[in-house]
Order: C-alpha cells, then structure tokens, then sequence
C-alpha cells in the first residue's frame, strides 16, 4: 500500500519524537546509575571514617584493642550511635539501609582485628585510624564499583521500570499529538489538492476557505486569486468568441442578403448596390485587421521601433489629419498643449493611439447636445518625469458600469455610443496595450463637459520646454 503524504508527516514526527524520548532515556539511565553509584561510595566513604573515629575513641578509653579482639560485635552496636550522631550533626546525609560492601579493621601490625571472613581484595582501599595524630590502626573497605545490596538493585530496577513506563506514555502522547497535528495540518492541503484538481477538470468556480494567515493560509489566498483569474478569463473567452462571431456575422448576412437579391433581380447591380456591398467589405476588413492587431498586442508580437520623439508633435499631427472630418461633423477641436515633451517610444504605435483617441472622439460624440456644440479638449500636464495627457470630449456620457468595462475588447455602450456608428469596439483595447508597451498607465473617467475622459501618462527622457 502506497504510504501518503498524512503517514509519511506523522511517521516522521513520531520518529523523531521517539529518538528524543530513547536517547533522553538512556541519558537519563546512564546519569542515574553512575549519581546512585557515586552517592552510595561516598557514603560508604563516610561511614569508614566515621566508625574509624568512634574505634578510635573506644581505643582512648580501653587502651588498647583487646576490647575488639574479645567483642567483634561491639562494632555492629556501634553502628547505630554513628547513623544518629551523622544525622543530628552532619548536613550531608548518608545513603539509607547501612554497610554495602564488606570492610576489615587492622592493627598496626597489621594483623586483622575484626571484619569480614572474606579475604581483603587488592583494590580496596585502607584508611588509618588515628588517636591524637598518632596512628594505633588501619580500617580496610572495599570501594563499591556497582550496587550488590538487593535493596539498591532492586531500586535501580524500579527507577527503570518506571522510566520505561514514563517513555511508553510519552510515546502515546506523542502519536495522539502527531496524529491531530498532521491531519490538522494536511486537512487544508488536501482541500489545496482538491480545489486544483477542480481547476484542472476545468471547473473555475473552485475556491478554497482561507482559515489562516500562515503560509498554507497564504498558498490558499493565492489559489482563490488564481481561480478567480481563470474564472474571469474563461468568462472574457466565452464572451470573446460571442462577439467575433456577432461582429462577423453582421455584415456576413448583409453581404449574403445584398448578393442573393442581386442574384434574384429583386436588386439592380448599380453604384449603389456596389457602395453597399463594399462598405460592409470595409466592415469586414476594418474588423479583421483590428482583430490582427489585438492579436499581436496581447501577443507581444507588435514590433516597436522606439527612439526619442516629441509627442506633442505627433500629437498635432494626428489632429491635423482629423481636423476636416470633426469640422465636418460639427464637432470643435481645443487644445492646450506645450511646445514640445520628448518621450522615448515608437512614433507609428502613438500615432495609431492618437487616431484611436481621435476616432473614439469623433464616432461618439454628439455634434450638438442640450444646444451645447460638441467638442474634444486636449490638454496636457507635465511633471518632473511624466506626462499625462487628458483626453475630455462632450457628451454624451457612460455610466459607472460602462465605465469599468471601457476597455474590454468588443465592448460598447448600448444606448448612445452603440453599434450604429461603426466601430469594432477594440479601439480601446489596442491603446490600452500600446500604452502598457511604452510603460505608461491609460484610465477613463467621467468628463466635465458631459462625455469621457481619457487620461493617459507616459514617462518623459527630458523635461518640457516651456510653450
């Protein structure tokens, strides 16, 4: 069986754990036994020299060491009266139960006294019984090395037993913690794995609940924010191909009812059936370029051939060019403008986005409007590093609705700026792509005099000379 990435998390937590507790364990064990065995010779130490001064204070009164050779039992009374003077005098206390290694007393001819029947071993060690700085004797124990009372064995055992016990609760502990961890922690993984497999099954309306501001919290923001792009994008293509296929359509259908009349002679094959049939060919080809355009655009694939330009010449270039059509019309161009702004660009992408503006202007604007003469106002604002053209026609004007979706391609309003005055409705969308190319910004906003506002900034290479 496959172990998952929930086993595989919590088996490692829990071997980690678990070689903490071991070696903790063993730490432990090692430090216990060497501390007990340590306090044990210390004690024993203790008791050697405390029964040598009692000895030698009996040999003070007696006078000699008969009163041990007739009663070797007088040193087991003695015992007792050294435990409870220790106790009553000495801070450091003795290990608990008595003797724990055997012990032999010497006079000093060395010949034994009382002690154990056992022969004296090699590594034992001999302190000298003293009675006024002079030597009367020798006291012979054996350095304890490892416990050998049954009682001492006997607790080292449970102290074992009982860590053994404590490292079998923390290892449960441990497992029922790593276990809650884990799930907690890979339960919004698992809606992470969930929620991707619904995107990639192409459904974009997946999202995931932010329950977090870590890191996962984080990776879960950021999928809800992927989602929504692609769910607004696959909407944008839906509707995209909606409209090519509307736009196309249109004129496709004039063209077919235009030529199955002519074929029927319910028409004449005149100028003017001609005229119409080549306007709606015009319509036709204006939308597939502007198509090719976008294409490219959004591509990167537009070639751009920038160098230092003065803008503002270009500018009254373009509304030079215009000037006929929006006298024509009725419409009045105004402007403010300085004498140069020297920006660094491709003249033939800004010249197409000032005939795009121009256009825009020139298609949706109403000659006259509550008696007012329509007109377009372009004026311009210079800073130390940029500038900003704004771009105010008259009315009519957008809504805020229309006015956040402006440069959406095939986008038009559909009350006064509609589908009858001809345009593609990816004008907008061109520029806002030209503008993005040359690092500047383009916005839209509701103008003073009643229609649109479209501003528009660009980075300056030299500041402006004043007009």
């Amino acid at each position: 069986m496959k172990l998952g990435i929930t086993g595989k998390l919590f088996f490692a937590i829990l071997a980690t754990c678990m070689l903490v507790l071991i070696t903790m364990h063993w730490g432990v064990r090692l430090s216990f036994e060497r501390g007990f065995t340590d306090y044990i010779r210390s004690g024993n130490e203790q008791r050697l020299s405390l029964l040598g001064n009692a000895l030698a204070e009996r040999y003070r009164h007696e006078g000699n060491w008969q009163f041990l050779q007739r009663n070797e039992k007088i040193i087991y009374q003695l015992l007792p009266s050294i435990e409870q003077s220790h106790d009553e005098n000495d801070e450091q206390t003795l290990p608990p139960q008595g003797w724990r290694v055997p012990f032999w007393i010497f006079d000093t001819q060395n010949h034994m006294l009382a002690g154990s029947s056992h022969p004296v071993p090699r590594q034992a060690t001999r302190k000298a019984i003293t009675l006024d700085g002079k030597t009367i004797g020798w006291i012979v124990g054996m350095p304890s090395e490892k416990l050998t009372r049954s009682a001492d064995i006997n607790f080292a055992k449970q102290q074992n037993r009982t860590s053994w016990m404590l490292i079998g609760l923390s290892t449960l502990l441990a497992a029922i913690a790593t276990l809650l961890v884990s799930r907690s922690l890979l339960s919004r993984v698992k809606h992470l794995v969930t929620g991707t497999h619904q995107l990639a099954a192409g459904d974009f309306s997946a999202r995931v609940l932010v329950t977090s501001k870590d890191e996962l919290g984080m990776l879960a923001n950021d999928f809800n924010q992927l989602a929504n792009t692609l769910e607004k994008n696959e909407r944008m293509r839906q509707a995209f191909i909606a409209d090519v296929s509307h736009e196309l359509r249109t004129p496709l259908a004039v063209l077919q009812g235009e030529l199955e009349a002519l074929e029927d002679g319910v028409r004449q094959l005149t100028a003017t059936s001609l005229h119409s049939l080549q306007a709606e060919v015009r319509s036709l080809t204006k939308l597939v370029n502007d198509l090719h355009q976008l294409s490219l655009s959004d591509l990167g694939a537009l070639t751009y051939k920038k160098s230092n330009l003065d803008l503002i010449a270009l500018l009254e270039q373009a509304i030079a060019a215009y000037q006929s059509r929006f006298t024509h019309k009725g419409l009045a161009i105004e402007t403010d403008l300085p004498q140069s702004a020297v920006v660094f660009g491709d003249p033939d992408r800004l010249s197409q986005l000032f005939h795009n503006l121009l256009e825009n202007s020139l298609r949706y604007t109403d000659a006259t409007y509550a008696d007012t003469q329509g007109r377009l106002r372009i004026s311009v604002t210079i800073t130390k590093a940029s500038i900003l053209l704004h771009w105010h026609d008259s009315a009519p004007g957008v809504t805020d609705e229309q006015l956040s979706q402006i440069f959406e391609r095939f986008y038009r309003t559909e009350v006064s700026r509609n589908r009858a005055n001809g345009g593609s409705g990816l004008g907008l969308s061109i520029c806002w792509n030209i503008v993005d190319a040359h690092g500047g910004e383009i916005s839209a906003n509701h103008s003073a005099l009643g229609g649109l506002e479209i501003q528009l900034l660009l980075p300056l290479v030299t500041e402006m000379v004043s007009p």
